[in-house]
């Protein structure tokens, strides 16, 4: 009889995992470090090469222990903490504790993995892509919370054109960087100039496009849409119709930039008449931006995949064709 797959759960922090295994899940903590980790990994795969090992998304502080374990052999699941979090609701978790999350991690690894899809690294150059188109976005918020502190303030006096020369400085020099990473890999390069002949979508676009598909190898253009969280959740009981919400489960970073470059293709000429067809059939003006960015991202998927650029004809509807504008 085989012996059952060891699930292993570990709740992540800056300094510290809190890791819970075996039947009890009796939790126990090591550094979040290299050495530390390394070390542990050590003793796990001579006790249990074929564990798996599971860890909520948590920003960067994750990253260390899935690629060194990994590296080691072991199959990682990296989870989304909204799934988790109402898994231990569920299980009536009454207590929130480094060792209770951990343990909740474990259960849920256990009774899941069969449908979860394994972590996969990424290569040097989409893990630099993927830290700096993050933190470019971080950098374009705090411009513009910047922007809204001095809003209505008399500002003479005030040096607010060098602040704002120095983030511009710092933005072109991160899209140069950027440029150059994707040019470095062939893949990349080709698959970015396909996704910038789609409407709406430009550079800062299709370069997170780009580190995703050129990552992940998705199934079908459906996937893709779910992993970003722009999947449509119904909301039905018997005769009832509830209203639709996105699921969110994706990366929020992808969603804001497939809003974005709907916006974008709402004020071209090729797909403004699509835009408006969308309206028509009573979507509100963020509904019809979502919807729109969803298309787009079904297109992408489909270019990326393809030879061939984009044709805006054949994602807008005859019909919608002749809308006037």
């Amino acid at each position: 009889m085989q012996e059952p797959t060891l699930c292993i759960g570990v709740d992540v922090s800056k300094a510290e995992l809190v890791i819970a295994m075996g039947p009890d899940r009796k939790p126990c903590s090591i550094a979040n470090d290299e050495a530390a980790i390394k070390s542990w990994l050590g003793t796990m795969a001579s006790q249990a090469p074929h564990a798996l090992i599971a860890m909520e998304s948590t920003g960067r502080y994750h990253g260390l222990l899935a690629h060194l374990a990994s590296q080691a052999g072991f199959k990682v699941y990296v989870l989304n903490a909204r799934d988790v979090f109402y898994y231990a609701r569920a299980l009536g978790t009454r207590a929130k504790t480094d060792g209770v999350d951990a343990a909740v991690i474990a259960r849920y690894l256990t009774e899941h993995h069969a449908q979860l899809h394994p972590w996969c690294p990424a290569s040097s150059v989409q893990q630099q892509l993927q830290e700096l188109l993050t933190r470019r976005a971080q950098v374009i918020m705090h411009r513009s919370a910047l922007r809204q502190v001095f809003t209505g303030v008399q500002v003479q006096g005030l040096k607010l054109a060098c602040l704002q020369e120095g983030f511009d400085d710092l933005i072109e020099s991160m899209d140069e960087q950027v440029q150059r990473l994707i040019a470095s890999d062939v893949q990349m390069a080709q698959g970015c100039e396909r996704l910038r002949t789609i409407t709406g979508i430009g550079p800062q676009t299709s370069a997170l496009l780009a580190t995703l598909l050129s990552r992940i190898d998705f199934a079908n253009a459906d996937a893709l849409v779910a992993y970003s969280g722009l999947d449509p959740r119904p909301n039905d009981s018997g005769t009832k119709r509830g209203r639709r919400r996105l699921s969110k489960k994706g990366p929020p970073l992808l969603r804001r930039q497939m809003f974005l470059a709907g916006f974008a293709a709402s004020h071209s000429k090729a797909l403004k008449p699509l835009y408006l067809s969308i309206r028509a059939k009573g979507f509100s003006t963020t509904q019809a931006l979502v919807i729109l960015g969803r298309k787009l991202l079904r297109v992408a998927f489909a270019v990326w995949k393809g030879n061939q650029v984009f044709d805006p004809t054949r994602l807008v509807p005859p019909q919608a064709g002749l809308t006037k504008t």
